[in-house]
């Protein structure tokens, strides 16, 4: 599809019973005509509830049929949606609702304990997509009662969702709303939308996504690949065993994963992996997250040099893209930059090739941190480049290496120590299902490297499994970067976009001791 058209519209029209939507474990259908109708609807009972362009609309909510249509009901009538990640604390929820300012809010019955200790006084417009809500106003009684012819002022909204929770207290990304006609080529949605392109014909592309469409890049990649026509695979939940068999059922072409969904289908029995036609796949994009090496020299294995990655942030201030083939060259790097990028040091100076300093890039399009001005001008060099916080370096060739973010650094005897190494090494183990590597209090050194570890088998924690453990990381890495002990859980604080809630970690080991990180 060289010219694909970049609105609903023009896919119900050419194609009214192609499916928009699946859901990956009822089945349920929504065709493009279907799409169209519910979300213009829903657009026009926003208009006429009092929402106008450049309101505010929140959903809090699990994946399912609707979410997709309120969002495209925001994004046609000029709207900023926020996407409320459903794990946050009350108060975490609270702080975004306020923060953004919405007035119209969007949950479920399923949400129904967060949302009874929310104070939604100022929210107006209160809608329960998926059962029933007190004080909420029913969502398939809306569409029955609204008409759906478009509303005259329809225009392209944005996303507006929040970045850093796991790190610390979320904070919005505000990026300027574009209000143009819909499908207008030089809007940001269109001209990312059309970035997928590239990656080969879409007329009969068929999406999965297997995340929950509260992050960015599942909502964000969901929504371009419908601008493009394609079928949208989604998941209710993330399993294994589960999204093999969806891509075999759907003859699915492309998906986007983080590495925590690697590191599970590899955990599965090769029987079991073996017994799925998984050839229908052209394009397997992961993000998100640091990917181990091994990790991801597996999947090639596994799946073909169709496994293509890229790093960039919900604040779109640097990206950078490699391909399979390219990646097999600079194993470990997440690519060139799109832009000019720049590695400083502590001192504010540019360092030479290969050394690991603040990743800033130049360029990109221009965001705030809302209601936040001390935020948006700490991400800014003197230079005026812009930072997403990590750490790297860059190859002689003009690759980009990531090593942590920085503030994840440990500095353990005025050593800084970053653990996504430890933490790579860690996942390569069969026994290990997840990690992280943290720094802990110490008398003497300040901090100390600590790994704790989630197992496939959790019968097989204890003191052998621990020794074995320090002795893989010790055969893979300097004695200083390996941690020191090994605690076991059953489950680590990552939500199911593969971030890691770090700050959760700490907090557990650092009560009662004054921490230097945030």
């Amino acid at each position: 599809m060289t010219a694909a058209p970049m609105t609903l519209g023009a896919h119900a029209e050419r194609t009214p019973d192609r499916p928009a939507i699946i859901m990956g474990e009822g089945g349920e259908v929504v065709t493009y005509a279907e799409l169209e109708r519910r979300s213009r609807a829903v657009a026009r009972a926003l208009r006429e509830r009092g929402l106008s362009v450049g309101d505010h609309l929140a959903i809090l909510s699990e994946n399912n049929r609707a979410f997709l249509e309120i969002a495209w009901a925001a994004q046609r009538s000029g709207l900023y949606y926020t996407a409320v990640n459903r794990h946050l604390r009350g108060p975490e929820v609270q702080h975004i609702l306020d923060d953004c300012g919405a007035t119209a809010l969007v949950s479920t019955e399923a949400m129904a304990a967060a949302v009874a200790d929310l104070d939604l006084r100022r929210i107006s417009v209160r809608i329960c997509s998926a059962g029933q809500l007190p004080g909420f106003a029913g969502y398939e009684q809306i569409l029955a009662t609204t008409s759906d012819r478009p509303i005259p002022d329809e225009c392209e909204g944005r996303e507006m969702l929040y970045s850093g929770g796991t790190t610390g207290v979320p904070k919005g990304v505000r990026k300027p709303l574009p209000a143009t006609p819909l499908g207008d080529p030089q809007a940001p949605p269109v001209l990312i939308a059309r970035g997928l392109v590239v990656s080969g014909p879409t007329e009969n592309a068929v999406y999965l996504s297997p995340a929950p469409l509260y992050h960015s890049a599942p909502l964000v990649f969901s929504m371009s690949w419908q601008r493009l026509g394609a079928t949208v695979v989604l998941m209710e939940r993330f399993d294994p065993k589960r999204c093999l068999e969806l891509i075999e059922r759907y003859r699915v072409t492309h998906t986007q994963m983080v590495p925590t969904m690697f590191i599970r289908m590899l955990r599965l029995p090769g029987a079991v992996r073996r017994h799925y036609d998984l050839s229908s796949l052209i394009d397997v994009v992961h993000g998100a997250a640091p990917c181990p090496v091994p990790v991801k020299q597996q999947m090639i294995e596994w799946l073909g040099p169709i496994v293509n990655e890229y790093y960039s942030g919900t604040e779109d201030i640097g990206h950078t893209s490699i391909t399979a083939a390219e990646w097999l060259v600079h194993p470990g790097s997440v690519g060139r930059p799109a832009q000019p990028c720049h590695i400083v040091g502590e001192d504010g100076g540019e360092l030479a090739v290969g050394e690991v300093g603040v990743v800033y890039f130049e360029g990109g399009r221009p965001f705030q941190y809302h209601n936040d001005p001390e935020r948006t001008a700490a991400v800014v060099g003197p230079n005026g480049w812009r930072t997403l916080g990590d750490m790297g370096c860059v190859d002689e060739d003009g690759y980009l290496y990531l090593t942590d973010r920085r503030s994840h650094m440990i500095v353990s005897g005025g050593v800084n120590i970053y653990p996504q190494e430890a933490e790579n090494v860690l996942a390569a183990h069969p026994r290990v299902l997840d990690a992280a590597v943290i720094g802990v209090p110490h008398e003497e050194m300040g901090e100390e490297v600590k790994a704790v570890v989630q197992l496939v088998d959790s019968s097989s924690a204890g003191p052998d499994l621990e020794a074995e453990l320090l002795a893989h990381c010790r055969g893979e890495l300097a004695t200083y970067k390996c941690p020191r002990t090994v605690d076991f859980t059953d489950e680590l604080p990552r939500d199911p976009s593969g971030k890691l809630y770090k700050r959760l970690l700490r907090e557990q080991y650092w009560s009662g001791h004054e921490s230097r990180v945030i």
